[in-house]
């Protein structure tokens, strides 16, 4: 019987993506990687993606206090096979230590659109109304 296509990540993927960002964050914050433009902010690593090999995962990075976010990003990516090898040692129940690759985490930032429409007079309007239709209804 042959597996559907899964709508989202296993359970496994899931356990093993949390590891590897608490290990991520642990070689961030204790400041093992030398580069100037990593030293000079704080990297804040909310998620990890992995691929469904576990050779591959991608963390989701957001720089605080640095000027150039993308700078950052990009000295990370620079810096994963160091990075690697940081990590290797609380990851040391896998059987392969994954390659990382860092992408700028723009969540945040669709969070506070979605925000601020919600907070736009239009919208407030809209819901005003559906309040006082569903009065009038009773």
């Amino acid at each position: 019987m042959s597996r559907s296509t899964q709508s989202g990540p296993s359970q496994r993927m899931l356990r093993v993506g949390e590891q590897v960002r608490h290990a991520l964050s642990e070689t961030l914050q204790r400041g093992e990687v030398i580069d100037p433009v990593i030293e000079n902010s704080v990297v804040s690593v909310s998620e990890v993606r992995m691929s469904p090999d576990l050779k591959i995962a991608t963390a989701f990075v957001s720089p605080l206090g640095a000027g150039d976010d993308n700078a950052v990003v990009e000295a990370l990516n620079r810096h994963a096979k160091f990075i690697r090898g940081r990590v290797s040692g609380a990851l040391r129940q896998m059987k392969y230590m994954p390659e990382f690759r860092f992408r700028l985490d723009t969540s945040f930032d669709n969070f506070a659109k979605i925000n601020e429409l919600l907070k736009s007079p239009e919208v407030a309007r809209d819901l005003g109304d559906g309040k006082n239709n569903d009065k009038d209804e009773d």
